[in-house]
């Protein structure tokens, strides 16, 4: 009885992260690529059909495939995902100028995810 459980909420997981993934793309301060591969990771344990459907995506697979098979990231992604959060991130803040905490806060999360970035291996 558990397994079945599990690989559907395993499925669900996969769904609801792709969802982040595309709302990511959409609003600034979301990440996308950290969703679309934990919904790889989910669809690989939960279900082989989704996982290959989300390989043979035409804008998703690459980045889904290049993971798979390297564990890294390129520098020039590191490089290019870092000038895009500083970016929207900056942004956000001055939009919320008179709002100290949510600056703050907006900022803070953003050097954790410059950090997350460059912790990640880097492929030459």
């Amino acid at each position: 009885m558990h397994r079945p459980l599990i690989r559907y909420a395993l499925i669900l997981a996969g769904w609801v992260s792709l969802g982040l993934a595309v709302l990511g793309a959409i609003l600034p301060g979301l990440p996308t690529t950290p969703f679309v591969l934990l919904a790889a990771a989910c669809f690989a344990k939960g279900s082989p059909r989704w996982h290959a459907w989300l390989l043979s995506n035409r804008w998703l697979g690459p980045m889904v495939k290049d993971w798979e098979a390297h564990h890294a990231l390129p520098l020039k992604v590191k490089w290019l995902a870092s000038a895009m959060m500083t970016t929207m991130v900056g942004l956000s803040a001055w939009r919320l100028a008179g709002r100290p905490g949510l600056q703050v806060l907006i900022l803070s999360l953003a050097f954790i995810g410059l950090i997350v970035v460059w912790r990640i291996p880097t492929r030459r």
